[in-house]
């Protein structure tokens, strides 16, 4: 780890991680929806590694956005 998206995308799939663990039921349906931040997480690493720093940048936004919205909707979570 050493650049500045590394540092990143580790950090929020980390917050992710345990986000699914403190906040939701751990349950299978709510990990595979939750795979979808963590694929956009890899690829915003790679393209901000390559250069293509905004694109990266609004992957990782659009990541944790996904991921809170699957957490506050409760899709297979806790019942609100």
């Amino acid at each position: 780890m050493s650049t500045f998206f590394d540092f990143l995308t580790v950090a929020c799939f980390v917050c992710v991680a345990m986000a699914f663990f403190m906040l939701t039921e751990r349950d299978s349906r709510t990990l595979l929806l939750l795979l979808v931040s963590g694929v956009a997480f890899a690829i915003a690493n790679q393209l901000g590694n390559a250069g293509w720093t905004v694109l990266g940048l609004a992957l990782v936004v659009a990541g944790v956005a996904y991921a809170g919205f699957v957490i506050k909707r409760g899709y297979g979570g806790m019942p609100r």
